[in-house]
């Protein structure tokens, strides 16, 4: 399907002028799947309270393209308290792998945010993208390296990690348990007290709205496995496709 110009080019005003914190606790699960020609206006959210701290909220709102069958992209936009835009990012996902043609699909995530502030650089994450299915059951895990480029010259590579297991009771309906989490860089882990680990119930699902268009949702309330995390996240994804 090609795109339609008038909601893209809405879309693209709305990176501009919507306006919220940082993406840390938006945080979401990569799928390796590409839907070509397809069009997605995204929006990611969450809040989380880290310990001893006042409880922090975010969103990504995004816009992206499968320009190829194999190629998807997407550029969000981040901002930090106050509406002022903090970083702006190039998401892309490659299809490695026809669904269901091996017992994993694969598929992979380069992602590149540039900093907005003075003193913030830029990072480039990338890794692959897995995906399994037992029956109705999806599992997802994502491992995922994450280098910082800091303007102070200081730079280092992180290990950050997604996954999820989800129960497909229906299109409309999914559950299931999902995970995000850091442990610092990638030949160097941190202690395990001081790694970032969260784990908790999630549902999703997709309602099709016709002519090729639906609206896809997840939500999830992730807990905090060890003091260095934030004590709960609540977080989720909005994802209108046409």
């Amino acid at each position: 399907m090609k795109p339609n110009l008038t909601a893209v080019t809405g879309a693209a005003l709305a990176l501009t002028c919507l306006s919220t914190a940082h993406a840390g606790p938006a945080a979401y699960v990569h799928t390796p799947a590409v839907e070509y020609g397809e069009t997605e206006l995204e929006l990611h959210g969450g809040t989380r309270r880290e310990p001893g701290e006042a409880r922090e909220s975010a969103a990504v709102i995004s816009v992206g393209y499968g320009v190829t069958p194999y190629w998807f992209t997407e550029i969000e936009k981040k901002s930090g308290e106050g509406a002022e835009v903090e970083a702006l990012e190039w998401e892309n996902i490659l299809q490695l792998t026809e669904p269901g043609q091996y017992a994993v699909d694969l598929g992979m995530l380069v992602e590149v945010e540039a900093s907005l502030e003075s003193d913030g650089g830029w990072e480039l994450k990338l890794g692959p993208l897995l995906q399994t299915e037992f029956g109705k059951t999806q599992v997802n895990f994502n491992p995922l390296l994450e280098r910082k480029f800091d303007t102070d010259g200081e730079e280092k590579t992180e290990l950050v990690y997604e996954w999820q297991v989800l129960y497909r009771l229906q299109q409309s309906l999914e559950f299931g348990l999902q995970g995000l989490g850091e442990v610092g860089e990638w030949n160097d882990w941190e202690d395990s007290s001081d790694q970032n680990h969260k784990a908790g119930p999630v549902i999703a699902g997709k309602l099709p709205l016709g002519n090729h268009d639906a609206i896809k949702y997840d939500a999830a309330l992730l807990f905090g496995l060890n003091s260095a995390t934030a004590d709960n996240t609540v977080r989720f994804s909005l994802e209108y496709e046409f």
